[in-house]
């Protein structure tokens, strides 16, 4: 039985302002139901926040805490991140800054 991605998390903590995210698969279907083409369906540019470092720190010694928190579904650029790969699982550690966006749902 292969554990969930929130599971996995707990066994990595990262450090500073690392964000850990597992990527989530794109739509496959609009919202009425229709199917998309390929050609249409984005790559895997979102993914949720499974565990976040305390922030780093600035100059004057003061912990910058992240912009996101586990749970938070975010944007993430095309290529960087660091990919780990636990019991299976593909992840990815990203720095806060590098992060594009956070999805809010509505």
């Amino acid at each position: 039985m292969k554990a969930s991605g929130m599971a996995l998390a707990r066994r990595i903590v990262p450090l500073l302002d690392r964000v850990l995210i597992e990527k989530v698969a794109p739509k496959k279907t609009s919202a009425g139901g229709i199917l998309l083409p390929e050609s249409v369906v984005s790559k895997l540019n979102e993914g949720k926040v499974l565990a976040v470092g305390p922030g780093a720190r600035g100059k004057d010694g003061e912990v910058i805490p992240p912009s996101v928190s586990a749970g938070d579904t975010v944007v993430l650029p095309e290529y960087g991140g660091s990919t780990l790969e636990v019991e299976g699982k593909e992840m990815w550690l990203f720095r806060d800054e590098d992060l594009l966006g956070k999805v809010v749902s509505e």
